[in-house]
């Protein structure tokens, strides 16, 4: 276990974390700080507890804003991977008929090749 201060609302504070966390925890000590300075700067001077009390809250606020905008982001997501697997079996049913009008086109010009070639060529008897 390591050990970091961070300072906040001028008051420094040992706190324990993991090792390797200690950057981490700094700066999220730095951005509560500037949470409650933020609120100091809109609100005046309300008294410590109550500062702190907002502080928290507000940064609670950002956390549930950010936490709506990431279930949003990951409905989309899902919503995203639907509809390309349903264009995806579109597209493989317009191949499949697109396969069979080609096929049923190339067997009507093979009939029809096949018609010509057995027709006598008129053209002997016609003058030019």
């Amino acid at each position: 276990m390591s050990q970091v201060n961070i300072t906040v609302n001028g008051r420094v504070y040992r706190l324990a974390c993991e090792d390797g966390e200690e950057e981490h925890l700094g700066e999220l000590g730095a951005r509560f700080d500037a949470a409650i300075d933020e609120l100091r700067g809109a609100l005046g001077e309300i008294g410590d507890q109550r500062l702190m009390v907002m502080a928290g809250i507000l940064m609670t606020d950002r956390l549930d804003d950010a936490e709506r905008r990431m279930k949003r982001a990951e409905q989309d997501i899902r919503d995203l991977r639907d509809s390309r697997r349903d264009s995806q079996s579109r597209m493989e049913g317009l191949e499949g008929n697109f396969a069979g009008s080609l096929e049923a086109a190339a067997a009507r010009i093979e009939r029809l090749a096949e018609r010509l070639a057995e027709e006598p060529d008129r053209s002997d008897g016609i003058a030019g």
